[in-house]
C-alpha cells in the first residue's frame, strides 16, 4: 500500500462513526459512554496514522503469507 492509497481519518467524523458502527453491530451504547469510546477511537486513529504514514525503503519485502494447511 502506498501513501496515496491511505484514507485520512477525519477527526470530526469519529463520533458519528462510533454511533453508526454501534448501531450496525447492534451494540447498545449509552450516551454517558460515548465520550470515552470516542476518545479511545481518536487515540486509535492517531496511532494508526503514525503506522500508515511511516515510509519503508523500497528494498523492504513483505512478510510471507502464513498458510495453515502447509503446517499440517
Amino acid at each position: 500500500m502506498n501513501k496515496n492509497s491511505v484514507i485520512k481519518i477525519n477527526m470530526k467524523n469519529i463520533e458519528k462513526y462510533v454511533e453508526l458502527t454501534a448501531e450496525l453491530i447492534n451494540l447498545p451504547l449509552h450516551s454517558e459512554h460515548l465520550p470515552g469510546v470516542v476518545g479511545n477511537m481518536e487515540k486509535i486513529a492517531a496511532i494508526a496514522q503514525l503506522v500508515t504514514e511511516f515510509s519503508l525503503p523500497p528494498e523492504i519485502e513483505p512478510a510471507p503469507k502464513f498458510d495453515l494447511e502447509k503446517w499440517e
